[in-house]
């Protein structure tokens, strides 16, 4: 019984201490709550005395903003109405201007109209006048003008003469001068021999008992080693020769060494032929790319690609007039080079150039079109430089002279063909160019006579005394050399030379 009072005991006191807990907080609590609206009220009155100390702030600037404003609206407007006054007394300004160029303009077309009318009654009174002019004189007015100057000039005709002579003998000294200086010095520098192997199709044998073992049995050694070599091989009645004779230069030397080598070594068959002519094509091969790199070597044109070096080399087995292609193409080079070192061309483009210029030559037996433009397009094809082409396209005036470097090449070949002993020529050819210059002299009115001499290099013309006078005889000798320059294709110049002699003739009896 004890035990449950103690218990109940426990119990109540342990409500009481919770409810005497639950009260002392409250209290607590409250004396808080008072001091926090307190703080809260004294914040409030600190932020009503900033805001009010900063709304005063804000007004007095933005009365000193609108004040400053207010004076700058005011200076703009000032300074706009002063633009204004200065714009409005520029157009009245303009104005008055307008009016007076409209002024000037209408006096100026009348005053044209006055001229143009003045100029037609003058020209209608020239007119009249020219006429009864024509009418007494009984000439027109181009007539008396040729009689004039014809007059004029029969007076003057010494004076004109020996001025226009005069003249071009100055003008034509310092020229050739010049030009001799850098021509004379390029050659000089350049010595060396200009007379070429020919390319040789004839071969000899020992014996005319190897004329048996090359033709074969039934002529099938003979057969086989055409197949082989694509030559015709002709054996005839002369005696130690066998003649091998194609339109490939290279053909010719293939078959040419394949059978040096089978005369050598005796044993002529269909297997040994093919042999002997592979080996010879493999020989020929060296040696075109040895000739082409040797050339270009010694051009100084670098870095060439290995094909077109192939293709330059094939011109050691072309000729052209007796002359060896390849070293003919080297030599210009050389004096393409030093010319244009002289006149202070371009020397790089005027040595390849002039290596290239007659590169169409390798192929143009197997390509159509002439060798200039096979050349170009082989040019263009290895990517070689515009320069470079321009260069070596005129030295047969086929295309125009764009850069000095294309005359350069062109004047170097004219060297180099034109040296004494560089180049052979036919009867034919020679007669022909003799035939055409004769042709061309005495097709000119009051020419009675004409000879070709030095080989083609001079034409001398004998004129009719009676028929031209001497400064007709100096128009003549221009005009042939013109005609002869236009129609003709010649290596060098050719000098015209015009005789005009009077002949007085008396008899005494």
């Amino acid at each position: 019984m004890s035990l449950k009072i103690i218990i109940l005991l426990l119990a109540l006191s342990g409500v009481a201490g919770i409810a005497i807990g639950y009260f002392l907080r409250l209290i607590i609590s409250l004396g808080k709550r008072g001091s926090m609206e307190l703080e809260i009220r004294k914040m409030k009155l600190d932020a009503e005395e900033r805001a009010k100390k900063i709304t005063e702030e804000a007004e007095i600037r933005a009365k000193e903003t609108e004040g400053r404003v207010t004076d700058e609206l005011k200076s703009r407007a000032l300074d706009l109405k002063h633009v204004e006054e200065r714009l409005v007394r520029k157009e009245e300004l303009l104005d008055k201007r307008q009016t007076n160029l409209d002024l000037e303009q209408e006096n100026l077309v009348k005053k044209n109209e006055e001229i143009v009318a003045a100029k037609g009654k003058l020209d209608e009174l020239a007119l009249a006048s020219q006429e009864k002019l024509e009418k007494v004189a009984g000439l027109t007015a181009e007539e008396a003008k040729s009689d004039l100057l014809k007059s004029i000039e029969k007076q003057n005709e010494n004076d004109i003469e020996s001025r226009m002579r005069k003249l071009e003998i100055t003008g034509n000294e310092k020229l050739e001068h010049r030009a001799n200086e850098i021509l004379v010095t390029a050659v000089h520098r350049l010595g060396n021999s200009v007379v070429s192997d020919v390319l040789a199709t004839t071969i000899s044998i020992p014996n005319d008992e190897l004329k048996g073992k090359i033709i074969g049995k039934e002529g099938r050694n003979i057969r086989a080693f055409e197949r082989a070599t694509g030559v015709d091989v002709i054996i005839d009645d002369t005696p130690g020769t066998i003649t091998l004779s194609s339109y490939d230069p290279i053909r010719r030397q293939i078959a040419r060494i394949a059978l040096e080598n089978l005369i050598l070594d005796g044993r002529i068959q269909p297997a040994k032929i093919e042999e002997s002519v592979q080996k010879a094509e493999q020989e020929i091969n060296n040696i075109i790319k040895k000739k082409g790199a040797e050339a270009a070597f010694e051009a100084k044109v670098p870095n060439l690609d290995p094909k077109l070096i192939m293709i330059l080399g094939r011109l050691y087995f072309r000729s052209s007039y007796g002359q060896n292609v390849l070293d003919h193409s080297v030599e210009v080079a050389h004096m393409a080079g030093m010319l244009a070192a002289e006149l202070g061309a371009n020397e790089a483009v005027a040595r390849a150039g002039a290596l290239f210029h007659d590169i169409g030559k390798a192929v143009d037996h197997e390509v159509p079109g002439t060798h200039v433009e096979i050349g170009r397009r082989i040019l263009q094809k290895f990517g070689v430089s515009e320069e470079v082409v321009k260069a070596m396209q005129a030295h047969h005036e086929e295309y125009p002279y764009e850069t000095p470097e294309s005359m350069i090449v062109q004047v170097a070949d004219a060297i180099s063909g034109a040296r004494p002993g560089a180049r052979r020529d036919s009867v034919e050819n020679y007669i022909k160019r003799l035939t055409e210059l004769e042709a061309i002299a005495n097709s000119n009115p009051g020419v009675e006579k004409s000879y070709a001499i030095a080989a083609g290099r001079e034409v001398r013309v004998i004129v009719k005394p009676e028929a031209i006078t001497d400064l007709e005889a100096r128009k003549l000798a221009r005009d042939i050399a013109d005609k002869i320059e236009k129609d003709m294709q010649y290596p060098g110049e050719i000098k015209i030379s015009v005789i005009r002699e009077t002949r007085v003739i008396e008899y005494a009896r």
